[in-house]
């Protein structure tokens, strides 16, 4: 395990000393994630068909999860096992039929209830890269799930469990590095970690994602893009105060945002005292006039600005348009009080929030690719 993974193993630690507790599993897929002995197969308890790979065990059939991913066929659904590493690579999927990843656990921690489910994630996947040298946003993701050209549709379900996905170029002044470039798919994480600073994740035109019981570490407008993303119990480690949590293009006619139920916003163990000890973060700013960003039932420590949004420019005359869509729901903690909020953020009602704010509101009926079973 390199320094960057025991550095996060101790940001871990002090986010379950906070409260935060990940600690869910997959029914479905939990027999084939546990690690076994040396004398029994890998694959005992995994679907028939999965594939094992692992940078150190020589019954894997791969040592890089890219290579596994290139080796599958157009169609049918695919199962990946990855196996306990460090996976210095960047994934990129563009097959339309359905993928899932399986982070491999060990299973003297994987039950543990009391701990962080992030401190068990055995699977570390990381590239480097950073926008510079004619790189756009898209192209430094470690994870990417879009449509190839020709393609109107990328993968229609894309499933990640239990793997930490990171960008290691990223710090307080880097330029953008992302974690997940999601477009034109269907996609949704359990148990996972999201590290970055400056655009950690983006959900992309045409891209519904979905993530729960995970945490996502950033700085300025680490939640961006163009279509629907709904998080649910999911940490937001504030690394840094730029811009806002989340950055948003909105499209009329459309519920297209970001929705974040029952979750948590903090100031993350490692935020540099300058940048957020001593000043406050934003939830969201608009990156154009029909942004939308609601949050439901969150809470909220005292890194939070009491007036919770702000232009997208710094400058004094700067104003955030009326039809952008900002909104909030029994907001708690040091910073979940929205008597000196923006005069743009709707305090909503219950009975706004179960006609128009749940998920299958927002995706337009129940998402037969989220995993439901997966319970926190």
């Amino acid at each position: 395990m390199g320094s960057y993974s025991i550095h996060l193993t101790v940001l871990f630690a002090f986010l379950t000393s906070l409260g935060v507790q990940i600690h869910a599993l997959s029914p479905e897929y939990t027999a084939c994630q546990l690690q076994k002995s040396a004398a029994t197969s890998p694959l005992t308890g995994c679907p028939a068909g999965t594939i094992f790979v692992s940078p150190t065990d020589d019954r894997a059939s791969f040592k890089k999860v890219q290579d596994a991913i290139k080796s599958l066929p157009e169609t049918g659904d695919a199962i990946i096992l990855i196996g306990k590493g460090e996976y210095n690579e960047m994934v990129n999927v563009a097959r339309s039929a359905p993928l899932t990843l399986l982070g491999q656990l060990d299973p003297d921690t994987a039950y543990d209830s009391a701990g962080n489910a992030s401190q068990r994630n055995l699977v570390h996947i990381w590239n480097n890269l950073y926008v510079h040298d004619g790189l756009t946003d898209e192209e430094t993701a470690t994870l990417t799930v879009a449509a190839t050209s020709g393609q109107s549709f990328g993968n229609t379900n894309f499933r990640a469990y239990n793997i930490d996905f990171e960008n290691r170029a990223a710090n307080y002044t880097i330029a953008q590095a992302l974690v997940t470039s999601l477009t034109y798919t269907n996609a949704s994480f359990y148990g996972c970690v999201f590290a970055s600073y400056q655009d950690t994740w983006y959900t992309g035109s045409g891209a519904y994602t979905y993530a729960v019981d995970s945490i996502v570490y950033g700085s300025t407008d680490y939640l961006f893009g163009y279509g629907t993303a709904w998080f649910q119990n999911v940490t937001f480690a504030n690394r840094a105060c730029g811009g806002g949590l989340a950055a948003w293009q909105g499209t009329s006619g459309t519920k297209n945002g970001v929705y974040i139920a029952d979750s948590k916003i903090i100031r993350s163990p490692d935020a540099n005292a300058t940048t957020v000890t001593n000043a406050q973060c934003y939830l969201g700013r608009p990156w154009n006039s029909l942004a939308i960003s609601v949050y439901l039932r969150t809470y909220m420590d005292e890194s939070i600005h009491p007036a919770g949004f702000r232009p997208w420019t710094s400058r004094s005359t700067g104003t955030i348009p009326s039809t952008t869509y900002y909104a909030e729901f029994d907001s708690y903690g040091p910073g979940g009080g929205t008597s000196k909020r923006v005069a743009q953020d709707h305090r909503l009602t219950s009975e706004e929030v179960d006609k128009n704010f749940t998920l299958e509101e927002v995706f337009v009926g129940t998402p037969a690719w989220i995993d439901f079973k997966y319970e926190y």
